[in-house]
């Protein structure tokens, strides 16, 4: 199993401007929408891409619809809005994907509030509470560890289902600190709405990824 990934980290939100770091899921910042929507553009893997995850904190998502409404299907899109095509690709919501801390900042809204935000995306489908920094969702390094492993794990089947052979790379849109954690590079501090590619392996010690 060798597969394409491509880490993409958020664009600029108001946090990252502020400070403030009490604000309850923040959005992008007009600067991050246009950070964002320039992916469309400098994102040169788009034809090949069958399945986007990404973290349901209101940051990330807003980077995926603004960055990949050309490669997205049409059913996450308000019909008027010319977004998305025609049997696009899968955007999978993953809390697993959301970041570290407990702070208000990296703490998800309920999924009635983004089921409102964002009705076409299939919130209702998140399990109850992962907004909750709790259990696996705590911000110990254990719990994140694990989150990162079934992260990688997921990805690796998700993989083996894609049909279409011409697009069978996966993006995966999240956070720059738990990005260390799923990449396996602590050293890894990608710019607002920066991406990495990898190739997703099997190893004996598990599913990793690994630089191109």
């Amino acid at each position: 199993m060798t597969s394409e990934v491509h880490l993409v980290r958020h664009a600029e939100s108001t946090h990252n401007v502020s400070k403030d770091f009490s604000q309850l899921d923040p959005s992008l910042t007009p600067l991050g929408f246009e950070q964002a929507t320039r992916l469309t553009r400098t994102f040169s893997h788009a034809p090949q891409v069958g399945i986007i995850l990404t973290s349901p904190l209101r940051r990330a998502i807003q980077t995926t619809l603004a960055a990949f409404p050309h490669v997205l299907d049409k059913r996450y899109f308000d019909q008027d809005s010319g977004h998305g095509i025609e049997n696009g690709a899968t955007l999978i919501l993953d809390p697993d994907l959301q970041e570290r801390s407990a702070l208000p900042c990296d703490t998800g809204s309920t999924s009635p509030t983004l089921e409102k935000a964002f009705p076409r995306l299939g919130v209702k489908d998140l399990p109850e509470g992962w907004q909750v920094k709790e259990g696996i969702y705590a911000p110990e390094e254990e719990a994140v560890k694990e989150r990162a492993k079934r992260v990688r794990s997921r990805v690796a089947e998700l993989s083996d289902q894609l049909k279409d052979e011409h697009r069978k790379h996966i993006v995966v849109v999240t956070h720059g600190v738990f990005m260390k954690f799923l990449s396996g590079d602590a050293d890894i501090d990608l710019e607002k709405a920066g991406w990495k590619s990898y190739m997703l392996e099997k190893h004996s010690s598990g599913i990793v990824l690994s630089e191109k």
